[in-house]
This record gives C-alpha cells, sequence and structure tokens, in this order.
C-alpha cells in the first residue's frame, strides 16, 4: 500500500487558484509571497521551491527556482533576498530565472493577454541537490527529477 502524504504547501497571500495580489508581480513590489510549508517527513534531505508560469508565450516561464532548503523549514518569509546563497534559510541556494537575475521575479505576463495561471511547487527531496548556486532550470530541474519523493503545489493567477 502507498502511503498518504500529508504534505502541505501554501502561502497567506492568496487563495489557491486566486489572483496574485499586485504587491508580488512586476506591476508591484515584486516581492515573493510568504510561504507555509507543513508536515515535510522528518527523514527528507532537503526542499525546493520552484515556481512558474506554464501560459507564457514561448512557453514555460521560470520566476524561481530555490533549493537546499533545510527539511524542517515551515515557513519562507516574504520578500526573500535575490542572492545565490541565502544563509537566513540554512544556506539554501536560489537559481537564475527567465529574467535572467537570481532569485524571484513576480508575475509579469504580456500586456493584454488572458490572466496567466502560476504553479508554486514544493519538492521533498531525498538529498540535498548538488547545483551550484545561481544554476539554470534545466540544471535543477533534472536534479529535483532524480532526487524528489514527494511534491506539493498551489496556483495563483495575474494578468495585465
Amino acid at each position: 500500500m502507498i502511503p498518504v502524504s500529508n504534505l502541505s504547501f501554501r502561502t497567506s497571500a492568496f487563495t489557491h487558484g486566486e489572483s496574485i495580489p499586485e504587491k508580488y508581480t512586476c506591476e508591484g513590489e515584486d516581492r515573493s509571497p510568504q510561504l507555509t510549508i507543513d508536515d515535510a517527513p522528518d527523514d527528507a534531505g532537503a526542499l525546493a521551491v520552484v515556481v512558474d508560469d506554464p501560459d507564457a508565450p514561448a512557453g514555460t516561464f521560470t520566476h524561481w527556482l530555490l533549493w537546499n532548503l533545510p527539511p524542517d523549514t515551515v515557513e519562507i518569509e516574504e520578500g526573500v533576498a535575490p542572492r545565490e546563497e541565502l544563509p537566513d534559510l540554512g544556506g539554501a541556494r536560489q537559481g537564475e530565472n527567465d529574467f535572467g537575475e537570481v532569485g524571484y521575479r513576480g508575475p509579469c505576463p504580456p500586456e493584454g493577454d488572458d490572466p496567466h495561471e502560476y504553479r508554486f511547487m514544493l519538492y521533498v527531496l531525498d538529498e540535498k541537490l548538488d547545483a551550484e548556486p545561481g544554476a539554470l532550470r534545466p540544471t535543477v530541474e533534472d536534479e529535483i527529477g532524480a532526487k524528489a519523493r514527494d511534491s506539493a503545489d498551489f496556483t495563483g493567477t495575474f494578468g495585465r
């Protein structure tokens, strides 16, 4: 029998499936929202977060790569600094988003598009990723694919 996961991932900034407040987008402060993690397994090696826009005109657009969070992380505060390494988050690392910058950059769909859906994905990893700070998504994603054992996600929408 496959065990049932109680892993939970959410934000206090908006409700799953609802509109992302302007503060967290290119129209506002472009700050990462607060994130809450519940019931990650005690024996996990690390956690990773990926935020993307599968509705982008040229294909899935990466907004945030964050990995090697300590497995006992229960909250990621709003406004994570745009640095490759984060000592205040247990030495977690951030990669380069598709804006060509390290860290979080919020939703910024083309003006006039229907609202895009943004995926906030949490991965439970068997061990830390070897990806260097500042890595690009293909490198991070390959390692997540090899080391992830559970995941949870929520979505938000945004249009301009």
